[in-house]
């Protein structure tokens, strides 16, 4: 494919507003936020929190207790069962995960010099 000089000229003008532009600008802003992002990460804590950890756990034992010792269930109630019971295994395991794993990074400090000890000026207990 063969491109004309007005081409050339305006594919040159925007690989140099490109790299030439400020890095400001590639970046998105922290103080704006999109309007549901409040609910959302309210319930989003509510959803990991240790209530529902707790309420996952009772939900799991009266699931698993009702489909096994529940008899001949009919197929709707039975399906009720098993979404009660993928629910609450989903918020258990997203609570087990987080504690198993942790919930971020973890950011250690880095000191790049060792604190010196010389050695005149350890006392008699060994204590610099």
């Amino acid at each position: 494919m063969q491109l004309n000089k007005t081409q050339n000229f305006a594919l040159f003008l925007v690989l140099a507003f490109a790299c030439l532009a400020p890095e400001s600008v590639y970046a998105t802003g922290t103080t704006g936020g999109l309007p549901y992002e409040a609910w959302l990460t309210s319930l989003q804590n509510s959803v990991t929190g240790p209530v529902a950890f707790g309420l996952s756990i009772i939900g799991i034992v009266i699931a698993g207790g009702v489909l096994i010792f529940g008899g001949d269930l009919n197929g709707f109630f039975r399906t009720l069962i098993f979404l009660v019971l993928v629910m609450a295994l989903l918020v258990g395991a997203n609570n087990v995960m987080s504690s198993f794993f942790g919930a971020g990074a973890e950011v250690a400090f880095y000191d790049a010099m060792p604190p010196t000890v010389f050695p005149d000026s350890i006392n008699q207990e060994g204590v610099a």
